[in-house]
């Protein structure tokens, strides 16, 4: 069973009885107890989540590694569709997104991204090697809520990332 579509059965069941046990409820959703408690622990992860979308997987792992350490749950995709599909299932509180990548580029994810309505309000920085100005500019015509170059320094990132995850909890 698709994880979107058992996340909210679990819950159901669980607010009619807390007492179920992984075993109840996975005999109730005809699944494996190892799916509930899959489930049941990425649903009780409250860290804020952050998705990074970019194809170089050197970069994505640093930086992942340093944002871990921070408290954060870090989700990757590694190209435009990967990310596009993983901000549906994940529903991150932030999407860091590179702009130059195979198929889709950056600017074009944002475009998509700003125009479902399911995943217009999760704020992206655009997390790229393209600083000219008119680069700039698109990415944030496009609905990108941040702009940071490559190379970056982490300390100024780390800030960046908490003020649009802030501003987005108003």
């Amino acid at each position: 069973m698709d994880k979107e579509k058992i996340d909210p059965l679990i819950l159901a069941e669980l607010e009619k009885n807390p007492d179920l046990t992984n075993d109840d409820l996975a005999r109730l959703l005809s699944v494996d107890v190892a799916v509930i408690e899959e489930r049941l622990e990425y649903l009780s992860d409250t860290r804020k989540k952050i998705l990074i979308v970019d194809e170089e997987v050197d970069a994505l792992t640093a930086l992942k590694v340093a944002l871990e350490a921070d408290g954060y749950n870090v989700i990757e995709a590694l190209d435009g569709f990967e990310g596009i599909s993983k901000a549906r299932s994940e529903n991150p509180d932030v999407i860091l997104l590179d702009i130059m990548m195979p198929g889709m580029d950056g600017f074009e994810v944002c475009r998509r991204l700003r125009s479902d309505p399911q995943l217009s309000d999760i704020p992206v920085i655009m997390l790229t090697a393209k600083g000219e100005v008119d680069d700039k500019v698109e990415g944030l015509e496009t609905g990108a809520d941040d702009y940071v170059t490559k190379p970056f320094n982490l300390k100024e990132l780390r800030a960046r990332i908490k003020s649009v995850i802030r501003r987005n909890e108003i």
